[in-house]
């Protein structure tokens, strides 16, 4: 049986840095940050007071009565998968043969945190009968999978900054297995909450330059001192070629292929030798039937923190080797800070529109490049990509050692 070509023909995003993809996209590409000081009183006390808030509150494009039962992670997502959707084309499919793939890493932990303050506040009779459906990490599939009306699943893979890139994988898994035809498939998050920044804080993780937060976020720079948390969806519409060509839908990328590997290292902290990322990268190459040298674009999972960039690095080296001198790489998170389970997907839809438009976007704030990071990073102002058929690499990788590296490639 041949395993069937998988093509993306819809892509939808809300970020730090536009409400949409089209916005989105010319954000990364003029160097725009979307990190911003948090102006709560909650605030105050935190030693991170910054953080990548969305550009557009789903207050402006959706209806009160519905964001009311939904967590601000599912609002996210929905709000991606009905761009997706309408940019894809598609009008009916077979619900028998449409799955739904969404991913977080923290879930409607603030839906939880805030129910249980009303508990404790105003009593149990006050406690929303929304609470469950909006605290489940489940949330943000279901209520795509249910809009859409799939039935040929509804899956929500947990790994972390991982997230993200692993619904991608596992959709384009179940369409190689004649399970279905479409898959969205993406990450959410929407966790900008005082606990959760306290909690990364006091794992030294997140950067404290609180009085200049557009130059936070500042992967492989000399200076960087830890990532910016981050909100934002990004969902993907995924086809078996031969559906999108019976429809004769818009192809903006293939999907190649995967990997996944972990670390087993350490719960938070990455393997130094960088060999779990690089077995991903590889595999992902393999999986795509590409080699190094076809690449010529690596999107960084590239944080900003100081050991993780140094890691990553060595591995994109360790997969490319030579070919790594001719691979661009960029750090969209430098604008975008980190979304954490919605991280792979948003970065993924940088990687499809570097590859379409033949555009790296930079890597903002890297002013000193640190010396250990040996890679062709793009900083200043877009890069462009060469002609011909190319391919691109999109990296993730999540606490407890999850690894991720996703392969697209050019159409046509």
């Amino acid at each position: 049986m041949t395993t069937p070509s998988i093509v993306i023909t819809g892509l939808g995003a809300t970020t730090p840095v536009g409400g949409d993809v089209p916005s989105t996209w010319a954000a990364w590409l003029a160097g725009k940050s979307g990190v911003v000081s948090l102006t709560e009183e909650w605030a105050t006390e935190l030693p991170a007071r910054i953080a990548g808030r969305i550009a557009v509150e789903p207050s402006e494009v959706m209806d009160r009565v519905e964001m009311r039962k939904l967590d601000r992670s599912q609002q996210l997502a929905l709000i991606a998968s009905r761009e997706a959707w309408a940019d894809s084309g598609l009008t009916e499919v077979d619900p028998t043969r449409l799955a739904v793939v969404v991913a977080t890493g923290v879930g409607g932990v603030t839906s939880l945190l805030e129910q249980y303050d009303i508990l404790r506040e105003r009593g149990a009779s006050r406690v929303s009968p929304h609470t469950v459906p909006m605290l489940m990490p489940n949330g943000p599939a279901a209520v795509v999978g249910l809009e859409l009306g799939a039935r040929a699943g509804v899956h929500t893979p947990v790994s972390a900054c991982a997230s993200g890139a692993e619904a991608i994988a596992f959709g384009a898994r179940l369409i190689r297995e004649g399970k279905c035809d479409v898959v969205v498939a993406g990450g959410t998050e929407g966790c900008i909450h005082p606990l959760t920044l306290a909690a990364f804080a006091a794992m030294r993780a997140l950067s404290t330059r609180n009085d200049d937060p557009t130059r936070a976020s500042r992967p492989y720079d000399l200076d960087r001192d830890g990532f910016v948390m981050g909100e934002g969806a990004g969902l993907l519409v995924m086809e078996s070629a031969s559906h999108a060509a019976a429809r004769g839908a818009r192809i903006y990328v293939e999907y190649a292929g995967s990997g996944i590997t972990a670390d087993a290292h350490h719960i938070a902290q990455p393997d130094p030798e960088g060999r779990g990322a690089t077995s991903a990268m590889q595999q992902a190459l393999v999986d795509a039937g590409l080699s190094a040298s076809d690449i010529v674009h690596v999107n960084a999972h590239a944080t900003s923190t100081p050991q993780g960039d140094i890691a990553e690095a060595g591995a994109i080296r360790q997969a490319l080797g030579s070919a790594a001198d001719r691979a661009i790489v960029t750090a969209t998170k430098s604008m975008t800070g980190h979304l954490l389970g919605g991280a792979g997907a948003v970065e993924s839809i940088a990687a499809i529109l570097a590859i379409t438009n033949r555009l790296v976007p930079p890597t903002i704030n890297l002013e000193r490049q640190d010396p250990a990071i040996n890679l062709d990073v793009a900083s200043g102002a877009p890069r462009p990509l060469p002609v011909g058929p190319i391919a691109a690499l999109n990296n993730s990788f999540g606490f407890g050692g999850h690894n991720v590296a996703l392969a697209f490639r050019s159409v046509g």
